[in-house]
């Protein structure tokens, strides 16, 4: 019983010294244990008032000329295609052509078999000397012709002064073909008879004109044996072999120039009123995805196509280095409407929240959020009616989360 007592007492002794600790140190001391508390408040609202701004990028509202866009698909194509085809017959000497070969104006490319034509020009030729050798004999020996009567010469004189005014009359429009011709007919019968024509007649008679013909004949043909490149351009479809004999209209390959291409799109008859010739136009094929190509409106078709609707729109574009192929489908894009004067941001700065369309705009260091009125708009910009004034920056980056009067920093 007397060991239980200690314990006891024990106990009670501990617990009297823990309640005079508590008093003593504890309770004395309320300040310091005040401060650490205000230090960890302090040092919370410290971190918060010294967050990092965000990083934004800006563009500032501007005034300028809004373009609103016509799309439209198209096709490339090229205007300057030939056929070249043989105008006379024979067997190919020199085939100089390779498939996609660059040729200059006037090279030679097909060359045939030339000594059929040769023999027949000599053979012009010497038709031709004989008649005339035969024309020069009879007027060595022929009498002297007399010179012309006074009145033939009056007469001749009238005659082409008649001829003349007539000329100029039927040029002017002012004049019929048919007493053109008559005129014509009076001034010949007066040449003849005043002996004016004289050699020409006789030359026909001994069949020299029809041999100077021949002559010229012979000589157009022999030059038909050499084919060269009409414009300068690149061999394409080429459908004969060197020493094949080839007839007359045969066709041997294709020429093509592609330095500038022209693209046929069709608008809708509803947007072709919107449309001006010389407009500015760009133009993207699938095989440059990341390229855009300038061109331009060169004319508008007078006709609708019936079947669906649609005008044709020819648009020339610069093809200096041979991307585009006649045959690449095209996305138009026309600039049918253009709005000047109009004060624009970019539509990365434009959010819609709650239904309405808004801004940030940076004030002092701090993201200002503005509600707007939008006009106009196109793929690139959109008209500000109201909300934003000319030259403020708005944010285009960086402000998807953004809060009022968050702190930001404008980066480039």
């Amino acid at each position: 019983m007397i060991i239980k007592k200690g314990w006891l007492t024990l106990f009670l002794v501990v617990i009297v010294l823990g309640v005079l600790t508590y008093f003593l140190v504890i309770k004395k001391n309320p300040e310091k244990q005040a401060t650490g508390s205000d230090t960890k408040q302090s040092t919370a609202s410290a971190q918060k008032t010294e967050e990092a701004p965000l990083p934004v990028k800006t563009v500032a509202a501007a005034r300028g000329e809004l373009v609103i866009r016509l799309k439209s698909p198209g096709e490339a194509v090229t205007e300057r295609r030939i056929a070249l085809k043989a105008e006379v017959a024979g067997v190919i000497k020199k085939l100089d052509v390779q498939e996609g070969r660059h040729v200059k104006r006037g090279d030679l490319l097909v060359e045939l078999g030339d000594q059929e034509y040769r023999l027949r020009l000599e053979t012009a030729e010497a038709r031709r000397l004989k008649a005339l050798s035969s024309l020069l004999l009879e007027n060595q020996f022929a009498p002297l012709v007399q010179e012309a009567k006074s009145s033939k010469v009056e007469r001749l004189n009238k005659s082409k002064e008649d001829f003349e005014k007539a000329e100029a009359l039927f040029n002017k429009g002012l004049l019929s073909r048919t007493d053109f011709e008559k005129a014509q007919k009076d001034y010949e019968s007066v040449l003849i008879e005043t002996g004016m024509k004289k050699g020409e007649i006789q030359a026909a008679s001994k069949g020299l004109t029809e041999a100077e013909v021949e002559v010229k004949i012979a000589r157009m043909e022999l030059e038909k044996t050499k084919i060269l490149a009409p414009f300068a351009g690149i061999i394409t479809g080429i459908k004969v072999s060197p020493e094949e004999h080839i007839e007359t209209g045969r066709e041997l390959f294709t020429l093509v120039d592609i330095r500038e291409i022209k693209v046929i799109a069709r608008v809708l008859e509803s947007e072709v009123g919107k449309l001006r010739v010389r407009r500015e136009v760009d133009l993207r094929f699938s095989a440059y995805p990341e390229k855009v190509f300038k061109g331009k409106v060169a004319a508008i078709s007078p006709v609708i196509n019936p079947e669906d609707k649609t005008c044709a729109v020819h648009i020339v574009v610069g093809n200096p280095q041979e991307e585009i192929k006649p045959g690449m489908h095209a996305e138009v894009e026309i600039a049918a409407d253009v709005y000047k004067d109009r004060l624009l941001v970019p539509q990365e700065a434009v959010l819609v929240r709650g239904g309405r369309k808004l801004v940030f705009v940076v004030e002092e260091g701090l993201a200002k959020w503005r509600y707007i009125e939008a006009g106009l708009e196109n793929e690139q910009y959109a008209e500000v009616l109201n909300g934003v004034k000319a030259s403020e920056k708005v944010i285009v980056e960086g402000h998807f989360t953004l809060a009022h009067d968050a702190r930001v920093s404008i980066v480039d």
